[in-house]
């Protein structure tokens, strides 16, 4: 199942490797060069993965300031405005962007599938517009399609014909082998393998150290604990760990809509 978000209007970046610089007229003959300007940015959350997604874009500055990034955004009862979180402010909550319409791109990050949604869902009703954040040191082929909102952190490889929806989290040194297929709102924790022709689907979370063998299917919202290996389906809302990964649970469909934490 794929969600609408994938609706909205987004431009990708890829750090200084890939610029995507629109309707630069460089004219020899002018005394002076139009230089592009760095793309604004604000980051929903302010939490420990907020400031990895600051990380990325860091780094992705080293050598060229193709990003400004501004602040963040959150619900008003996370943090008061003006507040510095590793050098950048809280700027307030969802009605920071009514109030700042223009060429202003946002991205999450926020680790939770769930929670990510609601705040996603949250912006889209401000038109914000959404940009991806990878990391110089990820390695990825040219044979991988994505969507918009991904973050990918350092150490990560993705091989070819692989598939990546919009606001996909890929956190530190995972591998993704060929013809995996990621559906909006996944989230693979640090050190995740997996296997080529695997399909993570909406909204499942992978946690740190997981391995997902090949052919695998991981159901929507579905949970893999940390150090599982899945060596078959496992499906929609269900919890699963061990080696081989069994489950232990199962939630009831739309659990991941409820306003919880």
């Amino acid at each position: 199942m794929k969600s609408d978000i994938g609706k909205v209007v987004t431009i990708t970046f890829r750090c200084h490797r890939v610029r995507k610089w629109q309707n630069l007229n460089w004219q020899r003959s002018c005394k002076h060069e139009e230089m592009p300007v760095a793309t604004q940015v604000v980051i929903i959350g302010a939490g420990g993965f907020a400031r990895e997604v600051l990380d990325v874009f860091d780094a992705c500055n080293k050598d060229n300031q193709d990003y400004q990034v501004l602040g963040y955004i959150v619900e008003s009862r996370y943090g008061i405005p003006g507040t510095l979180v590793n050098g950048k402010p809280i700027l307030g909550d969802f009605d920071w962007f009514a109030q700042h319409p223009g060429d202003i791109f946002a991205i999450c990050g926020v680790g939770a599938p769930a929670i990510r949604y609601r705040l996603i869902k949250r912006a889209m009703e401000y038109d914000v517009r959404f940009c991806n954040a990878i990391h110089p040191t990820a390695v990825l082929t040219p044979w991988i399609t994505m969507g918009k909102g991904i973050v990918i952190t350092a150490g990560c490889i993705l091989t070819n014909q692989i598939q990546v929806g919009s606001h996909v989290h890929i956190n530190l040194g995972c591998t993704i082998g060929h013809d995996a297929i990621l559906e909006d709102f996944v989230t693979m924790a640090p050190g995740v393998h997996v296997s080529g022709k695997v399909r993570l689907s909406m909204g499942c979370y992978i946690g740190t150290g997981a391995n997902i063998i090949e052919q695998v299917s991981i159901g929507e919202w579905a949970i893999v604990g940390a150090g599982s290996t899945v060596v078959k389906d496992i499906p929609a809302n269900c919890t699963a760990v061990g080696i081989p990964g069994k489950v232990i649970k199962v939630r009831e469909s739309g659990w991941h809509l409820l306003d919880g934490e």
